[in-house]
């Protein structure tokens, strides 16, 4: 069997080939999404995306017989590591054929090179962290992802698992049909509603026309309400800026909650529609000539919705306002005709919320998982 090399990447051919690696090792496979092109070289940009203004990486091609047949990426992420006060490294960015080898070769370059900035272990996948897309997926193979999710071939977790990651954590995907979602619990979250606004707390659409106003409260809320979670990293204004404008482009304000008492901001839902639906037929993710004519014309067929975050900061829990942000998205998708909603990513170990896509009558249809590698 000829030699496997390890590359890193320093080249804009290079970035370009790293981009493209995932083309071809899932050709042919029905539910790969290919991830926008235009998206995924902003996020090489070091001198542009805001993750690099405290974060480094590197990126590795693997090679044999001249072919690339894998790719990682190494990451320092110092932000996370002052808040938790740690010193752990993060890989992400993997894609590799079914090979061991390659696998193992490319796991020992990310290592070598995070031990060289004094680090011990690493967590992943994370690309590059838990506030943009993380795990390799487990279960639930019979489908393609939704938006800002991701997808793999069933041997990663068998290979990562060989090369000595533990798990590190599981997060949870639920799926909410339209039609199957419980009524009794959406009458009790209306009554509820109804007792909170008796109270001062109040549920209203995130206005998109005034983002800039509203976006300052989201990130409050968010760096408040998600502060203890496992992997959680604040977002940086620069972060939540360019957050905002990408999500925006796509946002349904119908869908978007955020929920107040007596005025002050201390909840919010955000769901999105899932373009994965119009994506999945864009070759390569390339919008040009062709794609973006694609994703226009056909954002109004999309089917399904993801919850993408929902969020209540800590004196405010326990009082409904997280099942009251469901059952208006289940309202919102029965008007709109959507069949369903994916409400991910669920950590394992919040217990509130998996109970409250349970008393929907979500199914756990999908599993993801990060990894740990101790070194």
């Amino acid at each position: 069997m000829a030699a496997i090399s390890i590359k890193e990447i320093t080249s804009k051919s290079d970035i370009k080939k790293f981009i493209d690696f995932p083309h071809s090792l899932y050709a042919g496979d029905k539910n790969y999404v290919p991830e926008l092109f235009i998206a995924q070289k902003e996020m090489m940009d070091k001198k542009k995306y805001p993750f690099f203004d405290y974060a480094e990486t590197a990126m590795f091609l693997a090679y044999q017989n001249d072919e690339i047949v894998g790719r990682i990426a190494a990451i320092h992420n110092s932000r996370y590591n002052d808040f938790h006060n740690s010193n752990v490294g993060f890989f992400g960015f993997l894609d590799f054929i079914d090979s061991q080898e390659v696998l193992d070769k490319l796991l020992e370059s990310a290592e070598q090179w995070l031990k060289g900035r004094g680090l011990h272990d690493m967590i992943g996948p994370t690309n590059y962290s838990t506030n943009e897309t993380a795990g390799i997926l487990i279960d639930g193979f019979d489908r393609p992802p939704m938006l800002m999710m991701t997808y793999n071939k069933k041997y990663y977790q068998k290979l990562l698992e060989q090369a000595g990651c533990v798990k590190e954590m599981d997060l949870y995907a639920y799926m909410i049909y339209t039609k199957n979602a419980s009524q009794k619990s959406i009458r009790i979250a209306q009554a509820l509603e109804q007792r909170l606004a008796k109270n001062g707390i109040t549920v209203r659409n995130i206005n998109l026309k005034k983002l800039k106003e509203e976006v300052p409260k989201i990130k409050e809320i968010y760096n408040s309400a998600w502060e203890n979670n496992w992997g959680f990293v604040p977002f940086t204004d620069k972060e939540f800026d360019h957050l905002r404008a990408n999500l925006g482009m796509i946002a349904d304000q119908d869908y978007l909650f955020i929920a107040e008492k007596d005025g002050k901001a201390i909840g919010f839902g955000i769901t999105l529609p899932d373009i994965n639906e119009v994506t999945i037929d864009i070759k390569k993710g390339r919008l040009l000539p062709t794609g973006i004519f694609k994703l226009l014309f056909n954002k109004s067929k999309i089917k399904y919705v993801r919850v993408l975050a929902l969020g209540v900061m800590e004196e405010y829990r326990k009082m409904g306002i997280e099942a009251l942000f469901f059952a208006k998205n289940i309202q919102t998708a029965e008007k709109k005709g959507h069949l369903g909603g994916e409400a991910s990513w669920i950590l394992e170990s919040n217990d509130m919320m998996v109970k409250a896509a349970e008393n929907l009558n979500g199914e756990k249809y999908k599993t993801y998982r990060l990894y740990r590698k101790k070194f």
